[in-house]
């Protein structure tokens, strides 16, 4: 009985740690399942040798020099997550071609819950989620592994330089010039990246709010005239996993009405993904009735104007992760048109 206590009490103490673990492997890794599968390496690691953990630091840290080694393994291999942007021009609607990439191509998204751990004060919040939306960890990929231990450590959870130095058995002059060296990469990304991100409040302000009904009623109508009075003049499209991206109101609504005239009637069901307001879209299902799944969207805004329209399509693996069903009863009146 006592071993079963205590196993129990190890199992308990290391779970209470998994959102903020997860979250701290998602923004090394880019990814939402690589992060998942770090966190449970993670853990495994430290229930098998935590009777070698003889208390020298908290069990917090010791759990980070854990998933921080487990995330410098996973990145060995030099490949980073990125956005359709990153990798290509804008594609003029005339050229527009769906063309995919391998999963392992796409900066992914990430539900709010399973990286975002309560806390009590509100600065800290708004860090963290700040710290997750699709823009700030576009730019964390630019960075060598180590550099971006260093940044996340010491920017986001705010540890001490000499804290981090300790995980990452280095000296306290080489994470200060780590981190120096870093946010010069991310100052540098900023600028080039003018604008992009958004400004989204948290809560969303009054503004913000009305801008996203007036979406959902111009999404769900497919009314191309009152979305493109809602798209910022330089506002994106992005579609992964295609490498295809387009910028501006005309080319998106040309687009929607061309290529992607298939999700008229769509409904979208809001959802909370990298600190930014997001929706699970479902477009009419002529097979099976009702609604199927077609892309978690996830927006960026800025100036009461959208300024990124960013489109996961993948949704056998992101509606599960967003426990969203795979299909949609169509509600009463629901195949009739909209007012």
């Amino acid at each position: 009985m006592g071993d079963a206590r205590a196993a129990a009490g190890i199992d308990a103490a290391l779970e209470e740690h998994r959102t903020e673990l997860t979250g701290y492997c998602y923004r090394m890794l880019g990814s939402s399942f690589e992060a998942e599968d770090a966190v449970q390496d993670t853990l495994v690691r430290a229930w098998r040798g935590h009777q070698r953990f003889e208390g020298r630091s908290s069990l917090r840290s010791w759990l980070y020099r854990i998933a921080t080694n487990v995330c410098l393994d996973m990145l060995a291999a030099g490949s980073r997550r990125a956005r359709p942007m990153d990798l290509t021009d804008a594609t003029p609607l005339a050229r527009a071609a769906l063309s995919p990439r391998p999963d392992h191509t796409w900066l992914e998204p990430v539900p709010d819950a399973r990286v975002l751990p309560a806390v009590a004060d509100p600065a800290e919040a708004a860090v963290a989620k700040e710290s997750i939306r699709l823009a700030f960890m576009a730019a964390l990929q630019r960075l060598p592994p180590k550099q971006r231990a260093v940044l996340i450590l010491r920017e986001v959870l705010a540890w001490k330089a000499s804290e981090v130095a300790e995980l990452l058995d280095t000296s306290v002059a080489s994470v200060n010039s780590a981190l120096q060296r870093a946010r010069s990469t991310l100052a540098e990304r900023a600028a080039a990246d003018a604008g992009a991100g958004g400004e989204v409040s948290d809560p969303l302000d009054a503004e913000q709010q009305k801008l996203l009904e007036r979406y959902v009623r111009a999404f769900e109508g497919y009314d191309m005239a009152a979305l493109t009075a809602l798209l910022h003049e330089d506002a994106v499209m992005t579609m992964p996993p295609f490498d295809l991206w387009l910028r501006g109101p005309a080319d998106i609504t040309g687009f929607m009405s061309t290529i992607g005239a298939s999700c008229a009637g769509s409904r979208l069901v809001p959802v909370r993904a990298n600190g930014l307001p997001a929706f699970a879209h479902y477009k009419p299902d002529p097979e099976n009735g009702g609604f199927g799944p077609w892309a978690v969207q996830v927006l960026e805004l800025s100036e009461g104007r959208i300024t990124g329209f960013h489109c996961f399509l993948d949704t056998r693996r992101w509606f599960p992760l967003f426990g969203l069903p795979l299909h949609r009863e169509a509600e009463s009146g629901e195949g009739e048109e909209r007012e």
